[in-house]
């Protein structure tokens, strides 16, 4: 295998890699053998029908792309080896030369890391934010508390707000009942404005066993367009009515949600614990508003291929969160009515935002000649074993030097974090 390198415009590169003749030609024969047995000729059983014959009927070049699909991921690989530049996007692959006999040759257009200046990174100023507490706050989450740990029970009265009304229900449009429009036992929260317009409203009344009508407007902007501003009638029968009961908050409430005895002793808990989580959001915001600061303040050329393999990785990030839940992304974008087109532009900004302080951020390691140590290592490889439930020999064999690598660009990042924080000016 041969590599060039040419370099285009906006960090742009182009890398022509040649694979040689006889590789090529080996590639044709695994093709062959590995489709033969897929190819009817009459006269011949099969798998026995020979190259040439198969060659002759469906044209010379009909194991090419199969050869191609398996020669261009190994080869390049290797370029991406043996190429002195630093490629930050996923490639454009494009075959220029592919016969039988002669080498085989393609090129791979990719965007390569560009060089940042950096302007003032020390001392930039940010706005101090003070850090409190109110009494309101914490009688806010207690009462989230209460919520949480709330009972529902049945009762013989009718429906108030609040309350929770087991219903069935089908909606009509006309006289005619549309998709969608239809459930059993559906436990509404009344007051949750869950339901269109004041669906939830009307059943304030009712009694368990009652049927009645309530009639709605749909939304102009409904996402369902053959909805959308229609006036619906649904048919709704209460089959249950339930209270929710919400326990005293007394010490007996706090010993069993907590590992206090007294209310008071868990409303100073709650209380520490709210002032941490603010301590810990204005520590991120400081961190993002320096991090923005010496970004604006820094120079550099993005080129759109590495903005774009950044937005299709987000994606991919938030994919994987999906399946944590249960759903993919074709279920999400199914429920949103989004696309993928829809989501890359959506994710843009954020992609650019990632990319551009990333490259600064290593430009300020370099700079402060700010790199992990191995003992920094060793503590991040103890913390993701914890996290996994593993032992720290195993995650050090699983990643292998390049991921060892990884981690330890990414920690000479977060020490550089720290620096320009540590650096910065509140005012």
């Amino acid at each position: 295998m041969s590599l060039q390198v040419e370099k285009l415009e906006k960090n742009m590169a182009k890398l022509t890699i040649e694979v040689s003749a006889d590789e090529f030609s080996k590639a044709l024969e695994d093709a062959y053998q590995k489709n033969k047995s897929k190819i009817s000729v009459p006269g011949f059983r099969k798998g026995k029908v020979p190259k040439k014959m198969i060659e002759q009927m469906y044209g010379k070049g009909v194991f090419y792309e199969d050869a191609a699909n398996a020669l261009i991921p190994e080869a390049y690989e290797k370029a991406l080896e043996e190429c002195e530049e630093t490629i930050v996007s996923s490639p454009k692959i494009n075959v220029t030369q592919i016969e039988e006999g002669k080498s085989f040759i393609f090129t791979a257009e990719v965007a390569l890391k560009p060089e940042v200046t950096l302007g003032q990174y020390k001392g930039v100023e940010v706005d101090k934010v003070e850090v409190s507490v109110t009494d309101e706050e914490v009688e806010a989450d207690l009462k989230q508390q209460q919520e949480n740990n709330s009972r529902t029970v049945v009762v013989e009265r009718p429906v108030q707000d609040g309350d929770i009304a087991v219903i069935d229900y089908e909606g009509f449009i006309d006289g005619v009942a549309f998709e969608g429009g239809k459930g059993t036992n559906y436990n509404l929260t009344i007051g949750s404005h869950s339901f269109i317009g004041d669906f939830e409203e009307q059943l304030i009344g009712k009694n368990a066993g009652e049927a009645c009508e309530v009639n709605v407007t749909f939304p102009e902007e409904y996402h369902a367009s053959e909805l959308a501003g229609k006036p619906a009638q649904f048919k709704v029968t209460v089959k249950e009515v339930k209270e929710k009961q919400l326990p005293e908050l007394n010490d007996e409430f706090a010993g069993e949600v907590s590992e206090f005895e007294t209310l008071a002793e868990y409303k100073e808990d709650i209380k520490k614990s709210l002032l941490a989580k603010k301590e810990a959001d204005a520590k991120g915001a400081k961190e993002d508003a320096v991090i923005d600061a010496i970004v604006e303040n820094a120079q550099m050329e993005i080129p759109d291929a590495m903005v774009e393999t950044q937005q299709r990785q987000t994606i991919d990030e938030f994919g994987q969160r999906l399946q944590m839940q249960g759903l993919n992304l074709e279920q999400y974008f199914q429920f949103t009515g989004l696309t993928y087109e829809h989501m890359m532009e959506q994710v843009k900004p954020q992609a650019e935002r990632r990319i551009k302080s990333r490259l600064v951020l290593e430009a300020v390691a370099a700079a402060e000649n700010i790199e992990a140590t191995e003992e920094d290592f060793d503590a991040e490889v103890k913390r993701m074993a914890e996290g996994y439930k593993m032992e720290a020999d195993k995650i050090k064999e699983l990643m292998g030097e390049a991921g060892k690598k990884q981690i330890m660009e990414d920690l000479a990042v977060r020490k550089a974090v720290d620096f320009v924080v540590g650096e910065a000016v509140e005012k």
